[in-house]
């Protein structure tokens, strides 16, 4: 059982049991291996924590600043943390969205919480984020500078970075040296223009037309800035423009490498060990579809599982995939639970038991 969350409805971890249940009811004495997945978004430590990971808890700042308790993973001296758990979009009061001035701050007090411990090895989960400062925040909680033309630190939010004259690395530099950064992102846009932070993802944030605008504008002389104090430009990286721009500092300040969410996630919790001897793996998501043929937790399990022979089943709230595009992407079966109940609400509610029920469908036609 090697399920993503359905987002909105239950995170991974309940989706596994809810399947493993009914795989049970109908094969009592089945052997079933539940490893909740995620591509990198939020569900990553949840899905670090299941595979053997041990919780930690350290106060952070939230998108916009208010007061919270965070949570990451952590397994010897390599750490799980996850953007969204800490600034992401689900954590902004009342839901309101600050597309100016939301940052990564939180995050980077985080990361500083892990490195200040021990950690040598960060894995960054990048998705679900509510701001778009080009990882700023994160920077500035790790040590560096980002001062104005009067030699003035700058305040959090993306807006702000249109005064961004020059930026001292020295403090960052020193906590980062000898760590191993990789970046868990199924994002491969640019920082900048049309394709880049502000403009695919601003508005998913709130911004209008201007404030789009501005954000890019405000990243651009951000992304220079940076280029002359480090002596490279990452602002046309792939991936760099993942998380409102955090890929982009991930990139050019903590020298991270970029890596599929859900290649790296399989790899953290085990899955290729987990997988030997297995005659079936059920994935899922909360919508199948063509976004999910590019790469997300279905295809990902697919790709490991198929590698060695093991057929691979989805469930799914819903799929938009037809019979032949679910095939044709190699995956044995589909079930969405739409087949069992048609109203997107009810289905939703129920989502528990529907689950259930597909999980004992599957043991009678597969594992008969």
């Amino acid at each position: 059982m090697a399920p993503d969350k359905f987002k909105g409805c239950l995170p991974a971890v309940e989706v596994a049991a809810a399947v493993a249940r009914g795989l049970r009811r109908a094969r009592p004495g089945l052997d079933v291996v539940e490893l909740p997945v995620a591509d990198g978004g939020d569900g990553t430590v949840a899905a670090a924590l299941t595979a053997g990971y041990t919780a930690v808890e350290t106060s952070a700042t939230g998108p916009t600043g208010e007061p919270s308790t965070a949570r990451y993973a952590r397994r010897g001296d390599r750490a799980v943390v996850e953007l969204a758990a800490v600034v992401g979009l689900d954590l902004l009061p009342g839901g309101r969205p600050d597309p100016l001035h939301a940052s990564t701050t939180g995050l980077g007090q985080v990361v500083r919480h892990a490195l200040d411990t021990g950690v040598r090895e960060l894995v960054l989960g990048l998705g679900g984020s509510a701001s778009t400062d080009g990882g700023a925040g994160l920077a500035q909680a790790l040590g560096a500078r980002l001062l104005d033309a009067a030699g003035r630190e700058l305040p959090p939010g993306g807006a702000a970075l249109a005064q961004v004259a020059t930026v001292d690395l020295g403090p960052l530099r020193d906590r980062l040296a000898g760590v191993r950064v990789l970046v868990a992102s199924d994002v491969s846009s640019p920082l900048l223009g049309p394709d880049g932070a502000a403009a695919v993802f601003g508005p998913q944030k709130g911004a209008d037309a201007a404030q789009v605008a501005q954000l890019d504008a405000a990243l651009t002389r951000w992304a220079a800035v940076v280029a002359a104090a480090t002596g490279s430009d990452h602002a046309g990286d792939p991936g760099a423009g993942a998380a409102g721009g955090t890929g982009f500092a991930a990139l050019a300040l903590l020298a991270a490498e970029m890596r599929s969410g859900i290649e790296l996630v399989l790899d953290l919790v085990g899955f290729d060990e987990r997988l030997a001897g297995a005659s079936l793996v059920v994935t899922g998501e909360g919508s199948l579809d063509a976004q999910s043929l590019a790469g997300k937790a279905p295809v990902g399990v697919l790709d490991r599982a198929g590698s060695v022979g093991v057929p691979v089943v989805v469930v799914a709230g819903r799929s938009l995939l037809s019979e032949a595009e679910s095939r044709a992407a190699g995956f044995a079966g589909v079930l969405p639970l739409s087949a069992l109940e048609p109203d997107a609400a009810r289905s939703i509610a129920h989502a528990g038991p529907l689950l259930e029920e597909t999980g004992a469908a599957i043991a009678r036609r597969w594992l008969a």
